[in-house]
Parts: C-alpha cells; structure tokens; sequence
C-alpha cells in the first residue's frame, strides 16, 4: 500500500498518470486526489530572509521574524557570472511546485542600468549527485517564455501569470538528492530574486519511478538536409512536452514541416504529423492563445523576415510512451518567396533555413543519451539580422519633418529611444529619413515603428517611388510594430525614405508618428546564389514578398 501510494506521488494531473509495475495506468480527475491520505511530509525551499549571529544572510539559520524591514528582505541579486543554489536537499522525494519572480530587463528604480533576461539566465537540476543536470534550460525557455521576452502562460504544467510570476507543477522524483541551480551568464545581474520550491520528503520511492528531464538545443539556423532534432534518448519512458521557438529568416509561413517521432530504433518515423502548426493543436497556421495543453505565447507577426513564434505543446493526457528510445524532430519546410526558389517559384514544400530553439520535457528510466547542452548566453542570443539601422532619432531637425516638432521619446516597447513626429493635422505633414548603400545585395527595407491611439496614417515613398499602400499607425495601446516595405537590390548610392500623412484611422485621436529605425535586413544567402531579381529595376515596379 506504501508503494502504491508512493507512486501516486510522482504522477501528473488531469488525469493523473500513474508508474505501476513499469506501466502507465489513467486515473481519476486531479481532485480525486485529495480524498486520500499521502505519504510523506511537505517541505519547502524559499528565499526568505534568513539571518546569521552576525545578521547577513544565512541559509542554515531559521526565517527572521521581527519588526524590522529586513525581514521583508526575501530575495537575491545575482551577479553576472554568478550561481545561486536554490535548492540543495537529500531524498527520496519529489518536487511538486517550483515559483520564481524577478525583476524584468528594463531600467526601472531597483535597477536603473537594467537586469538580466530570462533568456540569460540558465537553469540547471541535479538528481542524486549525477554530474550533469537532468534540467537544463533558459529560465524563460522552461517556462515557454522565449526569445527573451515575457509572455503570459495559462496551461496545466506551466503558469506565468501576468508574464512574470514563473511556476510549474511537473512532478520531479529523486531518490539520494536533489539540486537545483541558476546560472546568471548575463552582463547585467539578476535583480530582485525571489522562490518557493514545494517538495514532499518520502520514505522511498517505487524502483521503477522514472527521473524528469528537459534539455535546451538550438540551430541557428536550422541545418539544410537534416531534421530539426528536439530529442533522441536511449531508456525507457514517456515524452510529455515540447516547447519550439522560430525566428523566420524568410517571407511567408514557416510551418509545413511535420513532426517525425521515432520508437524503440525503429528506421522510420512510425509517428508522423501533418504540420507544425497541427502538432501545437492549431489549424491554418498558429495565433497568439494559451489553454491547458497547448499555446502560442509569443506571436508577433504574420510572414515577415525576422518574425518571432513561440509555442508549447504538453502531452498531459497523451503521452509518447518508449521502452527502448525515442527520437522527436520537425522538419523545416514551409512557403518561400520564389526569389528564394531555383526556379522562381513560390510553392508550399521548401526547405527553410530559420533560426530554431527548443526545450523537451521527457521521463526516463536510465541515463538518458541525449548528447545535446545548452550553449552560453552569447550562444543563444538570436544573431542580426540587420545590414543597416538608422536611427529616427538622429532626424528631428525640421529639416526632415513638416508641420509640427518632432521630439526624442523613450518607451518601454522599443530597446532605443524613437522619434515622436507631433503636426497639427495630416496637412503638410511628412517625414524624411536619409541613408547610404555601399554594396549591392539582396536586402529588406522595413520601418520598425510605433502603433498608438492618436497615430495617422502615412504614405511610404523611396526616392520619390511610392511603395505600397498607406501605413496605418493607430492601434487602441501602444505597441511595436515592423512595417515591411521593400525587397530590393539597391544600387549603391543615397536613399530618403520619406513618409507623407494622408490621414488618420477613424477611431484615432490624431496624426502623430512614431518611428524607432529605418533598416535595410538581410536576405537569405540562397537569394544571392540565384540573382532572379539582381538585374530588375525596382523603380518599375516594387516588390515586397510576403
């Protein structure tokens, strides 16, 4: 009875999956649970103040309780290059719940020069004294928070509420110890850390209780000719999520690559999907959503070069059982612009060559064979994509702007101050930003601007060449927005952009601009390697491929 209830211990929720005599065994609903008794005794580790004789921090001695504010005093500040142990604890056991918070990257009162990203910070577990961690993630990465930015989560295993309260309900059982770690491999500290990590303290565990993993690899950008590997493990056990992270380094959508899993060293995938998007639980491509099992927390535009998506995909109820290994990949296929394709076609099965990351969350018995490690922060931060930034900011003179004063402004939505171009109405009202091609190659040319409610609506034009249709500015809350214009061969030489008000959204309040950079973004090697467009004339008839 002891044993069984043992095992209850390191199942999941909803419904809870039992490890039964090396068999997975459905259960009731998660609060069918709390009508019977548990074994063990709850612990936590927390970040509370905790204050030596000498009345610094010390973690042996008991939590501070008195008047005094440093009392309230429950959190680190991590160093670049620095570790901070948050757990360190001796078995058997199991996890239960894992809370983090910290302060975000942006100067703020605690800290004016900033702090580390989660993208920064590196999160590693140790089971029973093993050399190398069963987790080793990105702090954002393990809670499907990617590329450095803060995103809401609402799913079962993942929760981070409001984008910056970090918690997580995998259940992780060790036997000897358990050893939890963050590894700040930022130039900025870590500010304001704070953690609860609830644990139940067990007399044993069943033998064939399987051990938590979730590793971190990344390819940027994904290898040509190869599958997009997220996992491949020697062992016994079962698969229960994927996070996959794609920064787009080609027009149009990305996701026609199946998933191909691959059981017990078979020689082909005897699990083989749809499509990427099919695999998140999506349909006609993915949109920002967070539900119990599956979500999208980071999507930021539709088909652009350097787009950003972001998605997680928990095998709660379904989970992807092996006995000897398993190997989960994607291919990277999807739409391309035919400037792209050898024969100058836009078709639907390309290889694509996007900047991937990924995490897999997985159970095992045995030392798992997964060869992959997470690479430094330098590593994992997304290499440019830009051959030239021109910085609005650098234009307020009225020379480059018509009616109306142009001002410096700072916000959150932006790494760098914009330019916030203020005329009375849309008459006269226009803006000029100048810059200089030194070499001729296949490049991007896009606004990286604001949207906000008292923004117009203006005209792009090149040289005096009008391109596309009018910019709509407006947007009920201010936000960041890419607006991509060209894609061209540019003669060496002086290019203006201009931008001509021609009105406002009905429902904005004004005709103002916000405009953070002018920027001419790198093609796709493959798109020089053919030269269809090098010889044509942009003049005559602007491109941009979407």
């Amino acid at each position: 009875m002891h044993t069984h209830l043992a095992a209850r211990m390191v199942g999941r929720a909803l419904p809870l999956l039992l490890v039964l005599t090396g068999h997975l065994v459905v259960r009731g609903a998660l609060l069918e649970d709390l009508t019977r008794l548990q074994p063990g005794r709850s612990r936590r580790v927390t970040s509370t103040m905790r204050a030596g004789p000498d009345g610094k921090y010390d973690p042996q001695a008991p939590p501070r309780a008195d008047r005094d504010e440093r009392s309230n005093f429950d959190n680190f500040r991590v160093p670049p290059g620095a570790t901070q142990v948050v757990m360190n604890v001796k078995g058997p056991g199991v996890i239960t719940h894992i809370w983090f918070t910290f302060l975000g990257p942006e100067p703020q009162a605690w800290a004016p020069n900033g702090s580390a990203n989660h993208q920064e910070m590196l999160l590693r577990i140790y089971w029973d004294g093993h050399p190398r961690p069963a987790v080793e993630a990105p702090v954002g990465d393990f809670f499907a928070n990617a590329f450095g930015e803060r995103r809401e989560v609402i799913s079962l295993p993942v929760v981070v509420e409001d984008a910056d309260s970090y918690n997580c309900f995998w259940r992780m059982p060790f036997r000897q110890s358990a050893r939890m770690e963050i590894i700040n491999q930022s130039e900025k500290p870590i500010s304001l850390l704070y953690y609860n990590i609830d644990w139940i303290e067990l007399d044993k565990l069943p033998a064939n209780t399987p051990y938590f993993y979730a590793q971190y690899r990344q390819e940027y950008p994904a290898v040509s000719g190869q599958d997009y590997v997220v996992l491949e493990t020697r062992g016994r056990g079962h698969y229960v999520g994927t996070v996959l992270s794609v920064r787009t380094r080609s027009p149009a959508w990305f996701g026609e690559g199946d998933e191909k899993i691959w059981i017990d060293g078979e020689a082909q995938p005897s699990i083989w999907g749809t499509g990427t998007e099919d695999y998140f639980l999506s349909a006609w491509g993915l949109k920002t959503t967070s539900t119990p099992f599956f979500g999208v927390p980071y999507f930021d535009q539709w088909g652009i070069v350097g787009g950003h998506t972001s998605a997680y995909r928990w095998h709660l109820a379904d989970p992807i059982v092996f006995q000897k290994g398993i190997k989960v990949a994607f291919e990277h296929y999807g739409w391309i612009s035919p400037d792209e394709n050898p024969d100058y076609k836009s078709t639907s099965w390309n290889e694509r060559e996007d900047d991937i990351s990924s995490v897999a969350f997985w159970y095992q018995t045995g030392t798992p064979t997964f060869a992959a490690r997470a690479p430094h922060a330098r590593e994992r931060r997304l290499p440019s994509l830009e051959r030239m930034i021109v910085y609005a900011r650098d234009f307020l003179s009225p020379a480059h702007h018509g009616a109306g004063d142009a001002i410096s402004q700072r916000l959150a939505v932006h790494e760098t101050p914009q330019m916030l171009y203020r005329p009375p109405s849309a008459s006269n009202a226009w803006v000029e930003i100048p810059f200089t091609v030194t070499n001729k190659e296949p490049l991007r040319l896009l606004l990286r601007g604001t949207t906000s409610y008292d923004f117009g609506r203006y005209q792009p034009y090149l040289n005096g060449i009008k391109l596309g249709g009018p910019l709509d500015f407006y947007s009920a809350e201010i936000a960041a927005r890419e607006f991509h214009l060209l894609d061209f061969w540019p003669e060496p030489g002086r290019y203006v952009l201009r931008l001509e008000a021609v009105g406002q959204n009905p429902q904005s309040q004004g005709c103002y601009l916000g405009l953070e950079s002018v920027r001419l973004r790198e093609r796709r090697p493959r798109v020089q390697a053919y030269g269809h467009d090098k010889d044509k004339d942009w003049r005559k008839a602007p491109q941009l491929y979407r």
